[in-house]
């Protein structure tokens, strides 16, 4: 008689056991594949990665031009031909700068090194020869025009790299092409994989990214060229060299690089101006000093406060994320990836009203001080109450409530004024306008 099989496996090794061997043997090599590919594809996904931020850029005015009766094939080459040619015109014209900066730098390299040299012999009292000096130079010159040849000799490489680099922007303007060419079929392809909960989420974050992206690309030409403009007006006014590259410089750089880029646009306006005298580079310095300010707190919180609300120190931070997961694109995109994300998150992010307390700073009240929850925050009004705001909570400070601040009806003229002072009345339903606790010429613009 033969012993029954010993499905526990109390005799001998468990059944199940093999199949989860195999399981996680196949799963670390699905695991190590996909890191492989993922390794191969990686210059591949980048581009793809470029062009999808592209084609959400481009997608509104391809939308524009395809609600005024343009095909989307044709918008958005147009829109496409039309960033090319201000992208080479930008390059041409500080190439051109550039070359005729560093022809003139040259030029003056001598007649500055004897002055320098003056200068210290005076200040100092010293007796540096200028002929030393100029031998010091010329050997300096000698090492730069060997370093030239031998970049002459490795043209093979530096064709290799500009061919790459052609390549690899011809793939990103056929991607993007596409991208946006084809988004509505795009995405209904990849909708049509989801359940109908899933698609609504998709098409929300979509729409976000669209919003989020070219905004804050179309906010942030606006303020370059403003920039341009202004800096442009300066410059001329001051008689500095090379005006319209030196304002274009200054524009791009200022609003397409965070941060740092506020600073190394202007310092270059003021090298160059340094070079025909210490008042035009002082005067320049200041100018992009008062302009930073007028921009910082007047100009651009009207034009970004629906495109990009964030702080400048979390921009900067991503900024040097992104750089440091994907380099150059990397800091390029993380401003539109972060407050597309950020605006996507505040959906699911349910915010409560702040009490009070020292370590917040000061601030205006957030409510009457009688009227306190059970968490110690003052409830909000309803706006569809008497009473209550349509744009906000109420609040003691904010200057609004006439009546309680001792104000008239003078407090309420304008066009603001007025149509806040209907929309209570309407409220209201036409009750008398008394004011709680005082007599009836003292008027309250809304009933308590």
């Amino acid at each position: 008689m033969t012993a029954p099989d010993d499905p526990s496996g109390k005799n001998g090794m468990p059944s199940w056991l093999p199949r989860a061997l195999m399981l996680i043997a196949w799963t670390v090599i699905a695991f190590a594949v996909a890191g492989w590919l993922f390794l191969q594809l990686r210059d591949l996904l980048v581009l793809l990665l470029v062009s999808l931020f592209l084609a959400l850029a481009l997608e509104p005015a391809v939308n524009w031009l395809h609600s005024h009766r343009w095909p989307r094939g044709p918008a958005t080459g147009a829109v496409m031909l039309g960033v090319v040619t201000l992208v080479a015109a930008f390059f041409s014209v500080l190439g051109s700068m550039l070359i005729g900066q560093v022809l003139e730098f040259i030029d003056q390299v001598p007649a500055m090194s004897r002055g320098l040299l003056n200068w210290v012999n005076v200040t100092f009292n010293t007796s540096f020869s200028p002929n030393t000096l100029l031998s010091e130079i010329t050997d300096a010159t000698g090492l730069a025009d060997q370093y030239a040849s031998s970049l002459a000799e490795n043209a093979w490489g530096a064709g290799t790299t500009v061919l790459s680099l052609l390549f690899s922007g011809l793939t990103i303007a056929l991607f993007t092409f596409y991208l946006t060419a084809d988004g509505p079929r795009f995405r209904r392809t990849i909708c049509s994989v989801l359940p109908p909960r899933t698609q609504s989420e998709v098409l929300r974050a979509w729409e976000i990214a669209i919003s989020k992206t070219g905004g804050y690309i179309y906010s942030r030409a606006l303020l370059a060229l403003i920039a341009t403009i202004a800096h442009y007006l300066a410059l001329v006014v001051l008689d500095v060299h090379y005006a319209f590259a030196l304002a274009l410089w200054v524009g791009v750089l200022s609003q397409f690089i965070p941060t740092v880029g506020t600073y190394i646009g202007g310092a270059v306006p003021v090298l160059v101006a340094l070079m025909q005298g210490a008042w035009p580079a002082l005067w320049i310095l200041a100018f992009v000093v008062v302009y930073q300010q007028f921009e910082n707190y007047l100009l651009q919180p009207r034009i970004t406060a629906r495109t990009l609300d964030m702080h400048p120190a979390v921009a900067f931070g991503a900024v040097l994320a992104g750089a440091a997961i994907l380099g150059v694109p990397g800091a390029l995109l993380a401003l539109p990836a972060g407050a597309s994300l950020q605006a996507f998150l505040s959906i699911y992010i349910r915010r409560y009203r702040v009490a009070e307390h020292p370590l917040l700073g000061p601030g205006a009240p957030v409510g009457d001080v009688g009227d306190v929850g059970e968490e110690g925050v003052p409830p909000a009004v309803p706006a569809d109450e008497p009473g209550g705001d349509a744009g906000g909570d109420r609040t003691e400070g904010d200057g609004r409530d006439a009546g309680r601040q001792g104000g008239s009806w003078g407090d309420w003229t304008g066009f603001g004024g007025l149509g806040r002072l209907l929309a209570r009345l309407r409220a209201a339903g036409g009750a008398p306008l008394t004011r709680r606790g005082g007599s009836s010429g003292d008027q309250d613009p809304a009933p308590r």
